[in-house]
């Protein structure tokens, strides 16, 4: 039997600006909100540097709910979800491509010992 593979992201950062909630016809919400992951690594020569990534995160439903009453700029959280590729086409013409994270859970990580039990 083959094994299946899954689209599934495994991030942990900080939130780099307020969700921003929407709701749609019919009650449903989305909550769109970036987050900053940062690794440090060493250079052969002992020298370390940081690299900060930033990801889009979107939620949606129930789970948008809980991010806009949540999280907020700064939030240390924790999350799992999947990526999703989409395009869409400029008021000028042009053509814009976007990856983002598709959030399934979240958690909000408030010390150290919390980090390591999310790793």
């Amino acid at each position: 039997m083959e094994k299946m593979i899954k689209n599934r992201v495994q991030l942990m950062g900080n939130l780099g600006k307020d969700p921003d909630v929407r709701e749609f016809e019919g009650g449903k919400k989305m909550a769109r909100f970036s987050m900053a992951t940062n690794e440090r690594f060493a250079y052969g020569d002992g020298q370390f540097k940081e690299d900060t990534q930033w990801h889009g995160i979107v939620a949606w439903g129930r789970l948008a709910e809980q991010v806009s009453q949540q999280l907020q700029k700064g939030a240390r959280i924790s999350l799992e979800g999947r990526l999703v590729h989409r395009s869409y086409e400029t008021k000028e013409g042009q053509k814009r491509y976007i990856t983002e994270v598709v959030m399934n859970s979240f958690q909000v990580v408030e010390n150290m010992a919390e980090v390591a039990e999310a790793a």
